[in-house]
């Protein structure tokens, strides 16, 4: 994927960090993306530091573009889609410093999903500054823990290979937290109940 967007970039010459930062954009927006992959892009094309800011630039731009859709609508679908994160789903009521922490921390986590944080906030009673100011200050060391982790994963030296061993143990981690909670949330079947 990451040698994809790299070759696609690479087409479009002193215009590629603006293209970068547009698919860090649309990305963010649609939340399906893991953004990771424009991240490794961007540090195989500009360096680690350059790679980083142009990840960065689109990534925040992304969360304040998004934040502005989801407050203009998809309220209705938007409550649905955040019953399964109560962090989230706790932002809806949140105001002031509650709001900020709160976005600051779910922003924080490198690989949590950016849209998480932004469709809370703009559901909720959240200004458009106080999200802005605490997404971007809580992308600055999410985007460096993941810009480091893609840098030493695609050196393959020790440090990439731990990084890669931890979030193969963090990854399995959740993929079993999430199948206990579909197993608790089942309704019993009346043979179960019988026994």
């Amino acid at each position: 994927m990451t040698e994809t967007i790299v070759a696609f970039l690479q087409q479009y010459g002193i215009y590629a960090a603006l293209v970068s930062i547009c698919l860090n954009i649309i990305a963010t927006i649609i939340g399906v993306f893991p953004t990771f992959f424009i991240t490794a892009a961007n540090i195989i094309l500009f360096g680690f530091w350059m790679g980083a800011f142009v990840s960065f630039l689109g990534e925040s731009l992304g969360a304040v573009t998004a934040f502005l859709i989801y407050r203009a609508g998809f309220r209705s679908s938007a409550q649905k889609a955040l019953e399964g994160y109560p962090r989230a789903k706790a932002l809806i009521n949140a105001q002031g410093r509650e709001a900020f922490q709160l976005i600051f921390l779910l922003r924080l986590l490198p690989f949590a999903p950016a849209w998480l944080s932004t469709l809370g906030a703009a559901l909720g009673k959240v200004s458009l500054g106080l999200f802005a100011a605490a997404s971007t200050l809580g992308k600055i060391p999410a985007l460096l823990m993941e810009a480091y982790a893609v840098y030493e994963v695609s050196r393959f030296q020790l440090p990439g290979k731990i990084i890669l061993l931890l979030l193969a143990v963090w990854l399995a981690y959740d993929v079993w937290l999430r199948l206990r909670r579909k197993l608790r949330s089942r309704p019993k079947s009346s043979s179960d109940q019988s026994r």
